[in-house]
């Protein structure tokens, strides 16, 4: 009898999507479907429990939606005693048991998986055929023919492209209220609001109950908390989320997007970015319809045109980035920063209160919104000049919604200014005024916000004018901040000593304090 030919599909944690390229055209007859919980995938960084218990729980109820789909799915389990630990490894494990006559699988979204991938051929001496991530809407050849014609690689442009190929917000041609960018209309400060919109919580059921007891066992020494893990780990339930952020949150996403209170993890935020970067949800149907809800009168246009924004103008250029500029791209340092981050970003015990908001929650659930990674845990550390490769893998560790295609040019390049420019026109600092403007954070704190110089002197104050001045060879001509370096050179020669002097002493008591180290 002739033997039936098989073709493997092997199944990454961040390609949980029932409609994946791989799965097209192949007969699920003659198809064998692989997943793989892997040591390595667990540990090359440390990352945060509630990460690893967020990936591994959706893959294992992905196996389900598969296999209701008519599947079959060849699952290894990260305790399983045969498991190899690695993806290779698990290849040749379900290579040898099936002589599959071929191996097709969605491309990598990172460096190190795509080599990876495209060693197995040579390896495994069958055919691997790697597919096009469709799921995106910039193919890798698309943005490099944006990027091949202009001199800067300025995202608003290659926004304005991708909002003119999709069509969202666009009425004959010209974008919708004849601005293509609302983002002056989203930087308002909120107030507690008893009426501020909650997301679902999810009930972790007997799948998730499994997962969280072995990531508590086996990952105890990395950071993070378990404690009421509430994740939706289902595309029907990550569903569930995005209908309840379209129908409560989305009107006014917009003006309080860049907002920050004392206690609310949430304000108006979407909390999808894990369900869309894990597959669960696809980004441009969640685009369209928050398009409906303005096109419906439900949502205005700066809270609509913000969200969509977010996803087919920043996340489609972090990837664009990310893959143009090669795996080197981690160790650019344009302001040549060696510092390393304190040990209480690893704690969240600090008498900054912003600080200790933003990774006290980062810590207890894995995520915090993009202000609070951007202009206060990011800010900090590039004050303080602390080295980007390592700042990249803090960020990497601790976020859910955190794979390296999005996390590394957002943290190195837009947050800590390691490519000098390529991505953002400025480095993204503030004193502590930006942060007692947009959250109640300085209200509470054990520091002045108001204070330069002095015991109670809010640290990101002198931290700021000491950045400017330690890198006005580098800076000092960026068009951005001609009006930050008058006002510095407009202040008396003590004035500025004190200044530095303050930001020394704090430096020094910084490193005095020891990093956490990994």
């Amino acid at each position: 009898m002739t033997r039936k030919k098989t073709t493997l599909v092997p199944i990454l944690g961040d390609q949980l999507t029932i409609d994946l390229a791989s799965l097209r055209d192949c007969d699920p007859g003659t198809t064998i479907v692989l997943m793989m919980e892997v040591d390595e995938e667990t540990t090359y960084v440390r990352h945060h429990k509630r990460k690893i218990a967020y990936i591994l729980s959706a893959m294992r109820h992905h196996v389900e939606a598969l296999r209701e789909a008519g599947w079959t799915v060849e699952y290894t389990q990260l305790d399983d005693p045969d498991n190899a630990g690695s993806f290779t490894g698990e290849i040749a494990r379900v290579v040898e048991r099936h002589d599959p006559e071929r191996i097709v699988v969605t491309e990598g979204g990172e460096w190190r998986v795509m080599a990876m991938l495209e060693s197995w051929e040579t390896l495994f001496g069958i055919p691997v055929e790697i597919r096009s991530d469709d799921r995106f809407l910039a193919s890798h050849a698309d943005f490099e023919t944006w990027a091949a014609e202009r001199k800067s690689l300025t995202m608003e442009w290659f926004y304005r492209q991708m909002r003119t190929r999709t069509g969202l917000l666009m009425t004959a041609g010209k974008p919708e209220g004849d601005r293509w960018n609302f983002d002056k209309e989203n930087r308002k400060p909120a107030k507690n609001d008893l009426m501020m919109p909650r997301p679902l919580v999810f009930v972790p059921d007997a799948i998730t109950q499994g997962v969280l007891a072995l990531v508590a066992e086996r990952f105890a020494d990395h950071p993070g908390s378990l404690d009421g893990f509430e994740y939706a780990v289902t595309a029907k339930d990550a569903e569930r989320q995005a209908a309840n952020f379209f129908k409560h949150a989305l009107a006014q996403f917009g003006d309080y997007e860049d907002a920050m209170l004392t206690g609310e993890r949430h304000l108006w935020h979407s909390i999808l970015s894990p369900y869309i970067n894990s597959g669960l949800l696809d980004p441009l149907d969640l685009c369209r319809r928050a398009e409906a809800e303005y096109r419906a009168g439900r949502a205005p246009l700066n809270a609509v045109e913000g969200y969509i924004r977010q996803i087919i103008g920043w996340r489609e250029y972090m990837r664009g980035i990310y893959w143009r500029e090669g795996p080197e791209y981690v160790e650019r340092n344009f302001l040549d920063h060696h510092r390393e981050l304190p040990g209480w970003y690893w704690t969240g015990e600090t008498d900054m209160h912003c600080l200790r908001e933003a990774i006290g929650q980062t810590l207890e659930t894995a995520h915090a919104h993009h202000i609070q990674r951007l202009m206060v845990t990011g800010n900090f550390a590039l004050l303080i000049g602390a080295d980007p490769a390592k700042v990249h893998l803090w960020y990497l560790e601790v976020y859910v919604d955190a794979y390296e295609w999005v996390e590394l040019p957002n943290t190195l390049g837009m947050s800590q200014f390691g490519d000098g420019g390529l991505l953002g026109s400025k480095p993204y600092i503030s004193s502590g005024a930006y942060i007692d403007r947009m959250s109640d954070y300085c209200g509470t704190c054990r520091y002045n916000v108001k204070q330069r110089i002095g015991p109670d002197a809010c640290p990101f104050n002198a931290l700021y004018w000491d950045f400017l001045a330690r890198h006005e060879d580098k800076l000092g001509r960026n068009n951005r901040l001609a009006m930050p370096y008058r006002n510095w050179a407009k202040q008396s020669e003590a004035d500025r000593e004190a200044t530095r002097a303050q930001a020394a002493g704090f430096l020094a008591s910084l490193d005095a304090s020891g990093p956490a180290g990994y």
